[in-house]
């Protein structure tokens, strides 16, 4: 396992997408060291492993808006299919379905990612626990201090839409 990715590397590759942490197809394949069209053909020989909850196809919306994010999908923007979005729990299922050894240590890598985002969360959700109660403690002094944060803490808001020619 010595020359598998970091955790904090595939952590980057963990989108949010439809309210799910999910990672891409291609991104996937990249860390098996397979070909994206091996890794859905493997996929779609199991299909019935994969329910909506362990992945899903992306809309042409959700494409344009990961390639925006991400440059290294670039290319998807002249794929002939949209690509597929794995949750962790189909990211799971797809040890079982790529039997390389690769496959199982990466697998182990990419769940250590995405248990380690959850803790990030819930470090957050305690985080704003305690500035809430802190704010109701201090007087009104410190209270530009605390919107300043609250504003830092709360989720991005969706994406403005774009002005211009289509």
């Amino acid at each position: 396992m010595g020359n598998l990715i970091p955790v904090e590397v595939i952590q980057q590759f963990i989108f949010e997408i439809r309210g799910e942490r999910v990672m891409i197809d291609r991104h996937l394949a990249k860390l098996y060291e397979v070909e994206t069209r091996v890794l859905n053909q493997a996929v779609k020989r199991n299909i019935e492993r994969f329910p909506e909850e362990f992945m899903f196809q992306l809309t042409k919306e959700e494409r344009d808006e990961v390639i925006t994010i991400c440059d290294d999908l670039k290319p998807l923007r002249y794929a002939k299919t949209m690509p597929y979005a794995f949750t962790e729990y189909g990211v799971a299922m797809l040890s079982s379905v790529l039997k390389s050894q690769r496959a199982i240590q990466v697998n182990i890598q990419i769940i250590k990612a995405f248990v380690k985002l959850r803790k990030m969360l819930l470090s957050h959700i305690e985080l704003r626990r305690k500035l809430e109660e802190m704010e109701k403690k201090y007087d009104k002094q410190f209270k530009v201090v605390f919107d300043v944060i609250n504003r830092l803490l709360e989720p991005p808001k969706e994406p403005k839409k774009k002005i211009g020619f289509l």
